[in-house]
Formats: C-alpha cells, sequence, structure tokens
C-alpha cells in the first residue's frame, strides 16, 4: 500500500472535515462567505481522497505484477 497514496487520502479526510465544520460555523452565524469557503474545501477535500486512492490502486497493480 501506498503510503504517499494513503496521505493524500487522510489529508482529503481532514479537508473535508474542517470544511464541514466551516460551512456549519458560517451558516450558523449567517456568514455566506465562510460557508462558500467550507464547501470550497469539502471539494478540494474529495478531490484529494480520490487522488490518493488512485495512487493507491495503481500502486497496488504494480505490486501485483511483480
Amino acid at each position: 500500500m501506498s503510503k504517499d497514496g494513503l496521505n493524500k487520502k487522510v489529508d482529503g479526510l481532514i479537508d473535508k472535515a474542517a470544511g464541514k465544520a466551516k460551512e456549519a460555523a458560517g451558516k450558523a452565524t449567517d456568514n455566506r462567505s465562510l460557508e462558500r469557503e467550507g464547501k470550497k474545501d469539502q471539494v478540494k477535500g474529495t478531490a484529494k481522497e480520490k487522488t490518493g486512492q488512485a495512487q493507491q490502486n495503481l500502486d497496488s497493480l504494480k505490486n501485483d505484477r511483480r
């Protein structure tokens, strides 16, 4: 298993969690800018998570060929 891929997945999960918190804080305080920033962080986190998973899949395929 690729540590780089795993690290990207973990970073993505952290970004998603932080984004959810920002979005909730933005809604609670009626701060639309913070709410949008939270949504943006969630999208960024999802992208990192998917990239990490893809990297792990590629590494797994490479290891299977050996």
